[in-house]
């Protein structure tokens, strides 16, 4: 980038330093899943065509932008801002996972979210998050209500089995389904 900017007229390094410094000034973390917008509520959270009964559960607000280019999943998120990480000091309430269990009891509406659907990196700490998180969900009032699912993990399209690692693809054959 360095040497982009070097090699660029002297009015596109401005233009790049106006933008860093509107990104500052302008951007925050939406009230309600915690992506980001330029206002207090996102346009996804303010989509009245978006589905509330599901909640997509992330780990960082780039992630949401990933899922939206795919146009497959049309609900709701909820940013994490990482994963639990006991030995780094980062345990649940870090995460504002306190939250999260708040926005699935829905206090403040009469919408209840019917599916929560686990979205973290399949790392170990994104597997001990998405499990902590299971395991919280399940154990809230009238949970039986609410299906909580995990995106799946595998073997990637296009790709070949001699290339694919052990570990992919021995959660790959864990995780088949009945065709």
């Amino acid at each position: 980038m360095a040497f982009y900017i070097l090699n660029s007229p002297k009015s596109h390094a401005y233009d790049l330093s106006e933008a860093v410094l509107n990104l500052k000034s302008k951007i925050r973390f939406c009230e309600k899943c915690y992506g980001i917008s330029e206002d207090n509520v996102c346009s996804i959270c303010s989509d009245a065509r978006r589905d509330v009964y599901k909640l997509c559960v992330v780990e960082n607000p780039a992630d949401i932008y990933t899922f939206e280019k795919t146009s497959a999943f049309r609900g709701l998120y909820h940013v994490l801002g990482g994963v639990l990480s006991p030995l780094d000091g980062i345990g649940p309430e870090a995460l504002g996972l306190p939250d999260l269990f708040a926005r699935i009891q829905n206090p403040d509406t009469d919408v209840a979210v019917q599916e929560v659907i686990i979205a973290t990196n399949p790392t170990v700490e994104g597997e001990a998050t998405a499990h902590f998180i299971h395991e919280h969900i399940k154990s809230l009032p009238n949970s039986e209500a609410i299906a909580v699912t995990r995106i799946a993990h595998g073997v990637p399209i296009g790709g070949e089995l001699e290339y694919v690692d052990g570990g992919t693809l021995a959660h790959a054959f864990a995780g088949r389904k009945a065709w």
